[in-house]
């Protein structure tokens, strides 16, 4: 498994730890308005999984909104934030960010996306910051676990995945 960090204290994550090559697992989240939402869900596209702890600290905001200036510039991607987040609060956080090009969704029920991707954090009930890039066959392109939770992901090797996944 990964070996992460939150504020210097190590952290156990839950789950299968994801690798390059692997086939992206199966999951079920809430998207805003309640509604499942499965790998299935955005088949046939390239998918960047943008993993944060919550949506109301200073790197998750930071990181949502630059994947939300990314997503504009790629075709046949989706960039879909997870987090723990209630779906409520996903909602009006994009609505007053003005986010309109990445779809956020809650594995706040059943940490469904968490543990299928080794990014459940047990002591605390929230996800460790994590990117996963899935092709359009459903294949893990690329993998960053960003080893102190409170860090920011590697953004340009992130979106230069996601150009090569096409």
């Amino acid at each position: 498994m990964a070996s992460i960090t939150f504020k210097n204290n190590p952290v156990t994550l839950i789950g299968n730890e994801v690798k390059v090559g692997d086939k992206a697992p199966d999951f079920t989240v809430l998207a805003n308005d309640m509604s499942p939402v499965t790998l299935d869900s955005s088949n046939g596209k390239v998918r960047l999984f943008s993993v944060i702890p919550s949506i109301d600290t200073g790197v998750c905001d930071a990181q949502t909104r630059r994947f939300n200036e990314d997503a504009a510039k790629l075709d046949n991607v989706q960039i879909i934030t997870v987090s723990v987040d209630l779906p409520f609060a996903q909602r009006r956080w994009c609505a007053a960010s003005g986010i309109d090009n990445v779809i956020t969704v809650s594995d706040h029920k059943d940490l469904s996306f968490g543990k299928a991707y080794g990014v459940a954090i047990e002591e605390m009930r929230l996800l460790a910051r994590a990117i996963f890039v899935v092709d359009s066959t459903d294949t893990v392109t690329y993998v960053e676990y960003v080893s102190e939770a409170s860090s920011h992901p590697d953004y340009e090797k992130a979106i230069e995945a996601v150009k090569q996944a096409k």
